[in-house]
C-alpha cells in the first residue's frame, strides 16, 4: 500500500481538551506538546519523510497575552530541551513562517535547533510558528518581483515558499472535528487528502495517526483526471 510521503497536521482543540476538564487553557497546550513527541516518533517509525504541524498561526496573536506568554515558554522549553532526543533520532528541524516577531531569545533557540539537525537524514519536521498560507503567497511574489520574475510558473513559485524543495502534503489531518483549513498551506494543498479527526490534539495518538494513514490508502487520487477502469 502506498505510504503519503508528506503529511501535515492542523493541530486543533488544546483549549477545548483543558476547559472539558476545568482546567486552564496551558494544560492543554503542555499536554498538546507531549502529544507532538510522540506523533513525531510515530511518523518516524512508520516511514513518513516529511511531516508538518501547524503550532502557532499570524492570527493566534490575538490571544490572551497570557496565553501567549506561556505558548512562548514551551515554546522555548521545546527548542532546548526536546531538540537533543530528536537530533539523536536523526529528525530534521525545519521553522516555517515569518520569525521576526519572535523574541531574541526564542530566535537563538530556533537557529540553534535547526542549526544542529540541518545534516539529519531522517524525518523531516516542519513545525508552523507565525504562520499564515496568504501571507507566504505574497511575500512569495514580494521577492520574485524584487529578482526581476515577471512571469513565474508554479513551480518558480513554489521554490520560493517556505516549504522550498519539499514535496506536497498527501495527507492533511485536522484534529477537533472542524472543517476548515485556518490559512494552512493554501498552495501546497491543492491535491492533499484530507481527514478530519473528531479526537482533540491532546488525546491524539499513534493509532490515529494511523487510522488517518489507513484510510488515506483506500482513497484513488485521480489529481483532477480520470481513474480508467481496465478492460
Amino acid at each position: 500500500m502506498t505510504l503519503p510521503v508528506h503529511v501535515a497536521i492542523i493541530m486543533d482543540g488544546n483549549g477545548r481538551w483543558a476547559k472539558k476538564r476545568s482546567l486552564p487553557r496551558t494544560f492543554g497546550h503542555k499536554k498538546g506538546v507531549k502529544t507532538i513527541k510522540k506523533i513525531v516518533k510515530a511518523a518516524s517509525s512508520l516511514g513518513i519523510k516529511v511531516l508538518t504541524l501547524y503550532a502557532f498561526s499570524t492570527e493566534n496573536w490575538r490571544r490572551p497575552k497570557s496565553e501567549i506568554k506561556a505558548l512562548m515558554v514551551l515554546l522555548k522549553y521545546f527548542l532546548s530541551k526536546e531538540i537533543g532526543e530528536l537530533n539523536k533520532e536523526g529528525v530534521k528541524l525545519r521553522l516555517l513562517g515569518d520569525l521576526s516577531r519572535f523574541s531574541e531569545d526564542i530566535k537563538i533557540e530556533i537557529k540553534k535547533a535547526c542549526d544542529l539537525t540541518c545534516n539529519n537524514t531522517g524525518l523531516n519536521l516542519n513545525i508552523a510558528l507565525n504562520y499564515g498560507a496568504r501571507q507566504e503567497i505574497l511575500q512569495a511574489f514580494e521577492k520574485m518581483l524584487k529578482q526581476g520574475i515577471k512571469k513565474p510558473t508554479e513551480s518558480i513559485l513554489s521554490s520560493f515558499l517556505y516549504t522550498e524543495g519539499q514535496p506536497d502534503p498527501d495527507l492533511l489531518i485536522r484534529t477537533s472535528g472542524e472543517f476548515r483549513i485556518s490559512n494552512f498551506l493554501l498552495w501546497q494543498i491543492a491535491y492533499s487528502e484530507i481527514y478530519i479527526v473528531d479526537k482533540l490534539w491532546p488525546d491524539f495518538s499513534k493509532k490515529d495517526l494511523e487510522s488517518a494513514i489507513i484510510n488515506f490508502q483506500s482513497r484513488q487520487r485521480r489529481f483532477g483526471g480520470v481513474v480508467l477502469e481496465k478492460q
